[in-house]
């Protein structure tokens, strides 16, 4: 259980967590020299047959709020701390607004210096926070009046913590792990050190994380976990992390940097979210005000762009867009503070929603829409209705690294979701069926169109198809309908080109005579189809009239031309592509080497070429150095296998 102090400079939060733990959290000579907190400073007080708990003990001054804010970011327990001679202070209600603004809802009232009033000042001073607390996270937590000089009180409020403490039950063990860096020193011989508390999943020794933004990759050379060597360490603890590797220096680390693992997004420039404007304010927010955000321990300045009304009132809600001067670590469900142009005073806070807003249309009713789904707490109830409001898709690859979902979670949440997904050059797409089956639908009645428009014609290819539904959905997708259409007899692939079961065409009269010749010239030459002169010596015909014959062939999907002088059937193209992919998979590097395949197939340089260059055009293939690589498999592009 990590605890933290809050309130009014001069309050007694050093002197209250020595009495509880022993330890005086002022380490800096500035602070010993002024009797005043400036950084943050940790302690730790043993727990009967449980882990420690750790106190973090923060500075009350209002220069040092974001210092404050650094150590109250991912708390379990609040030690809210008022001086019984002074009772609420500025700070006091500052403090109060941040810990409510980032959901601290457990906690204990603390009024110290007991010994310089009467009796009956704690009573004010204790209704005077229920005053200030009514409404907030807080407003209900137990009080307990105590003096650090003196010891009066000290044990009970000790008996509480260890009472809460021993029922204290730990964070879920989930996502990707994140560590906000609150603190990095060197020790000799063991070099850089790091600390903060885990926000989300775990780590073990020996393990390589990355350290943002520079994104340099270290190692877990040693890990304390709550004050004590570990070789673990999990979300919800104080951990100091011991980290080497070539890059890895203290001038590269530096409070507000994190650590995280390699499934964990970079940075972001900006982010939607759920604001909420303190009551406290004198007048409406606007739209494009300059600020200060805070995330745990990280401070950068920007501006807030409003999403519903250009205005909001004071104590209202609404969903903005952060925009920051310097990257930010956010992902989904991490608080926000913000605070004032001049950092001077906190106007409002949040919850961080999505960290990949669109370029354009931030605040279209579409984007505002998913936003509202997106915010849901639960996975499992965001992604349905996200699906169902996604008429041409959801980019899960967005949805999981906003979320900061494991591979496992992943699995297990489209699983239970019972989505479809589909490949894409953006990543996955994920559908639920009804919107899926209407997609398809628009496929069909497109390509019954076409063949009205084009009844001499066999049909379109997929991209042409998908062209034709005007649907705005990322490559792959539209292979991936025609294969499941396909898959159910509802349309039919001849080489690249797709029609309905219904649709025939065929050659007829001299051309019907003409193309027998043809075919049973073609399917003695295997996998080297001669060239359209060659043909015509063999079988006695004019080129030219051959040639229009093969066009008019390659209407019907007959043959393919993928040359001047070449045309190919589809079942020699199947076979061509997939000796194709399999020639690359056997190169250590996934290449498509010429000479490679030139050698597999004995097809000639020349032929090779044309082939390549086909393959290259109707995007199966696409060049990359000296070779190419396969940007999709021969049976998603064209159809069945001749050979099985």
């Amino acid at each position: 259980m990590i605890v933290a102090t809050a309130g009014h400079v001069d309050h007694g939060k050093t002197l209250l967590v020595k009495a509880l733990t022993g330890t005086d959290t002022d380490r800096l000579p500035e602070e010993k020299k002024r009797n005043l907190t400036i950084d943050l400073g940790f302690a730790f007080l043993p727990v009967p047959s449980n882990t420690p708990i750790g106190f973090i003990d923060v500075p009350g001054h209002e220069r040092f709020i974001k210092n404050m804010l650094c150590g109250v970011s991912g708390i379990d327990f609040a030690l809210f701390v008022i001086a019984a001679d002074d009772g609420p202070m500025p700070q006091t209600e500052e403090h109060l607004q941040i810990l409510n603004l980032l959901g601290i809802e457990n906690g204990a009232l603390v009024i110290t210096k007991i010994d310089r009033v009467a009796s009956y000042r704690v009573e004010q001073v204790t209704q005077s926070f229920r005053i200030l607390a009514k409404n907030t996270s807080l407003e209900k937590i137990p009080y307990f009046p105590v003096s650090a000089l003196t010891g009066e009180g000290i044990e009970d409020l000790k008996g509480n913590l260890l009472n809460v403490a021993q029922t204290f039950q730990s964070k879920p063990i989930t996502g990707n792990f994140r560590l906000p860096v609150d603190r990095s020193f060197t020790v000799t011989g063991s070099g850089l050190v790091v600390t903060g508390t885990a926000s989300s999943g775990s780590i073990k020794e020996g393990e390589t994380l990355r350290i943002l933004p520079n994104d340099i990759s270290a190692r877990v050379r040693g890990i304390h976990s709550q004050n004590s060597g570990s070789k673990t360490g999990q979300v919800g603890q104080r951990l100091a992390l011991n980290l080497t590797g070539p890059n890895v220096s203290k001038q590269h680390v530096r409070r507000g940097n994190w650590i995280v693992s390699n499934k964990v997004p970079n940075l972001t420039s900006k982010f939607d979210a759920r604001m909420q404007v303190l009551t406290t304010e004198r007048k409406k927010l606007s739209h494009w005000t300059p600020v200060h955000v805070h995330i745990g321990p990280s401070e950068t300045t920007g501006r807030l762009a409003m999403l519903e009304e250009k205005q909001v009132e004071p104590g209202q809600n609404a969903l903005v867009q952060i925009i920051v001067n310097q990257p930010i670590g956010a992902l989904h469900g991490d608080r926000f503070v913000v605070r004032d142009q001049s950092a001077r005073r906190t106007i409002g806070g949040g919850t961080v929603i999505d960290i990949y807003p669109p370029r354009r249309g931030r605040a279209k009713a579409k984007r505002l829409a998913f936003l509202r789904e997106m915010e849901q707490r639960n996975h499992k109830d965001a992604l349905i209705e996200l699906l169902n409001i996604a008429h041409t898709g959801l980019q899960l690859e967005n949805f999981v690294r906003t979320r900061n979902l494991t591979p496992s979670e992943q699995d297990r949440l489209f699983k239970v979701a019972d989505i479809k997904i589909v490949e894409t050059g953006d990543g996955r797409q994920g559908f639920n069926q009804t919107h899926w089956n209407k997609l398809q639908k628009l496929v069909l009645e497109a390509l019954n169109s076409w063949h009205v428009k084009n009844p001499e014609k066999i049909g379109p290819n997929e991209d042409r198809l998908l062209a034709l539904t005007g649907l705005n959905v990322p490559e792959g997708v539209g292979a991936e309908l025609a294969r499941d259409l396909a898959n159910k007899g509802d349309i039919v692939r001849v080489g690249t080109a797709l029609h309905l079961p219904n649709h025939k065409i065929a050659l007829s009269g001299k051309d019907s005579d003409m193309w027998e010749k043809v075919q049973q010239y073609l399917d003695k030459t295997g996998l080297k189809p001669p060239s359209i002169y060659e043909i015509a010596e063999e079988i006695s015909i004019n080129p030219v009239n051959l040639e229009r014959l093969m066009v008019r062939a390659g209407r019907t999907g007959l043959v393919q031309r993928i040359s001047k002088t070449r045309f190919l059937q589809p079942k020699t193209l199947v076979d061509l592509a997939e000796i194709a992919e399999i020639t690359a998979l056997e190169n250590p590097e996934n290449i498509l080497e010429v000479r490679a395949f030139r050698d597999k197939t004995a097809i000639g340089r020349n032929m090779t070429i044309e082939v390549l260059e086909y393959f290259d055009k109707i995007k199966f293939t696409r060049r990359k150095g000296s070779g190419r690589e396969i940007l999709k498999s021969a049976s998603g592009v064209f159809g069945i296998s001749s050979r099985r």
